[in-house]
C-alpha cells in the first residue's frame, strides 16, 4: 500500500492532462487516503430530504468506516448522528430507511430521542449522567431539497454552495416531491473511475443509446468558459428560462469543486424518457413553469451529480466501498401528489438512467480491469471532449497535495 510520501510522489509526477497511474486508481494505501482526506472532511450529498418527510423517518449510509443516521426531528428539522450507540458501540438503525419515535439500540435498549438526547439507559449505577451520553453529532444541511453531510470536525465553508444551490433549485420544489424509484448498484472500480465517467459524454454516443435519445454529447454544451460562453441555441434557452424565473446560466466554484447550468435537451424533448415526452403527464415539479425546460445539471465534488427536469428529478450519490468498489444510489423524485399508475408509469419513468446506469457499470468495470493491467500507462486526455475529467482530476490532485503535504514544524521559541 502507498504511504503518503510515495502517493505525494506519484501526484507530483503526474503528467499534465493525462489519466493517473495505476495505483492511483487500485491501491488500498490511496484509497485510505482519499477517505481521510476528502470523503471525511468535504460535504458529501447524503439523501433528498424528501426521503424522511415526517417526523420519525430515518436514513442511513456508510461513508468508509463511518456509519450515519439522518432524522426527521419532532420540530421538522433534519438531523444527522454518528449511527453508533454511546454504550458499547452498536450500530442503532440497521435498514437503509424507516420510522421510529425514538432511535433505540437493539442490544441493551438505550433510549435516544430524535434529536439525539439519550432519554434512557436502563440499570446503569447511581451518578451516571444521560445528558454526557447523547448520540455524537455529523455537521448537516438541507440545501434547497438535497441533504448534504460532513464528517469533519470543522467542516469547509458551505455559504457559497448554499446560496447557489437553493437558489437554482428552488423552482423545482424537491421539498414538496417523493422518491418514486430508488436503485443502488455496486460498480467494481475505483470512485474517482466512476467520476471521471461521468464527467465527459465521449463516450455517450457508443454506449448510451437510451440517453441519446435526449441528451446531447456535444462537448459544446457543457462549454464552462463564462456565463455567456454557449452557442445561440443555450443562449436563447437561458433567456426563456430566466424570463420565467429559472436561474440557468452557468455558476460554479472557483476551483471547479461544482457546477450548476440549465441545458436543453435535444429535438425539444421534455424529459429523459424513450419518447422524449414527460414521465410525469399533467404535473410538474414544484413552481416549472413549462414541460421543455431541460435538465438543471448540479455536480459536487466528491460524490454527486444529479439532473432536474420540469416533470422529475434524479439524483445520484456515489461512495467508495474498496479501492476497486464503488457504490451508486439513484433516486427517481416526482411530485409529492403524483400517483403511479395514474399520473406516471414507473418504468418510463426509469428506463433511460437504469439503462445508462448499467451501462455506465460495465464501462467503469472494464477501464478498471484494463487500469489493473501492468500494461497500463496514463493516457492523454481529450482537451475537446475531456474537459470535465481534466478538472475533476485537477482538483482531485490538488485538493490530495495540499492536503498530504507535511505541515511546516513550529519554530522553536
Amino acid at each position: 500500500m502507498l504511504s503518503q510520501s510515495e502517493m505525494l510522489a506519484r501526484l507530483g509526477a503526474r503528467r499534465e492532462n493525462y489519466s493517473l497511474e495505476r495505483d492511483l486508481y487500485c491501491d488500498e494505501g490511496v484509497l485510505a487516503h482519499d477517505l481521510d482526506q476528502i470523503f471525511y472532511k468535504e460535504w458529501l450529498f447524503a439523501i433528498p430530504s424528501c426521503e424522511i418527510p415526517k417526523t420519525g423517518n430515518f436514513a442511513t449510509l456508510q461513508v468508509g468506516a463511518y456509519p450515519v443516521v439522518i432524522t426527521r426531528g419532532t420540530d421538522g428539522m433534519i438531523r444527522a448522528f454518528h449511527n453508533v450507540c454511546r454504550h458499547r458501540g452498536q450500530r442503532l438503525c440497521a435498514k437503509e430507511t424507516g420510522s421510529t419515535p425514538k432511535l433505540v439500540c437493539p442490544y441493551h435498549q438505550w433510549t435516544y430521542d430524535l434529536d439525539g438526547k439519550l432519554m434512557y439507559a436502563r440499570d446503569m449505577q447511581d451518578g451516571f449522567d444521560l445528558a454526557a451520553h447523547g448520540l455524537k453529532k455529523v455537521h448537516c444541511v438541507d440545501l434547497g431539497g438535497m441533504v448534504f453531510i460532513c464528517l469533519a470536525e470543522v467542516p469547509p465553508p458551505i455559504a457559497d454552495l448554499a446560496k447557489a444551490v437553493t437558489s437554482y433549485l428552488a423552482p423545482s420544489g424537491l421539498k414538496k416531491a417523493k422518491v418514486a424509484h430508488s436503485s443502488t448498484i455496486i460498480e467494481k472500480g475505483n470512485w474517482k473511475l466512476v467520476i471521471e465517467n461521468n464527467r465527459e459524454c465521449y463516450h455517450c454516443g457508443g454506449s448510451h443509446p437510451s440517453l441519446c435519445r435526449t441528451y446531447s454529447d456535444n462537448p459544446r454544451m457543457t462549454a464552462m468558459e463564462g456565463p455567456d460562453a454557449a452557442s445561440p441555441d443555450i443562449l436563447a434557452h437561458w433567456a426563456r428560462c430566466e424570463a420565467a424565473g429559472l436561474p440557468s446560466r452557468f455558476i460554479n466554484h472557483p476551483r471547479m469543486q461544482w457546477r450548476l447550468a440549465r441545458l436543453p435537451l435535444l429535438n425539444n424533448a421534455e424529459s429523459y424518457t424513450l419518447s422524449g415526452k414527460a414521465a410525469v403527464k399533467g404535473k410538474r415539479m414544484g413552481e416549472m413553469p413549462f414541460n421543455d425546460a431541460g435538465s438543471l445539471l448540479f455536480f459536487h465534488y466528491p460524490n454527486t451529480w444529479n439532473h432536474f427536469l420540469a416533470d422529475h428529478a434524479i439524483v445520484f450519490r456515489v461512495l467508495p466501498i474498496s479501492a476497486t468498489e464503488t457504490q451508486v444510489t439513484t433516486k427517481w423524485l416526482v411530485p409529492e401528489d403524483a400517483v403511479e399508475g395514474v399520473d406516471y408509469d414507473l418504468a418510463d419513468l426509469t428506463t433511460v438512467w437504469m439503462n445508462t446506469n448499467d451501462e455506465d457499470r460495465q464501462v467503469v468495470e472494464e477501464n478498471q480491469k484494463g487500469i489493473l493491467s501492468p500494461a497500463y500507462e496514463p493516457g492523454p486526455y481529450s482537451t475537446i471532449q475531456e474537459e470535465g475529467v481534466i478538472q475533476f482530476v485537477d482538483w482531485y490532485c490538488e485538493t490530495m497535495t495540499t492536503r498530504l503535504a507535511p505541515k511546516p514544524a513550529l519554530a522553536a521559541e
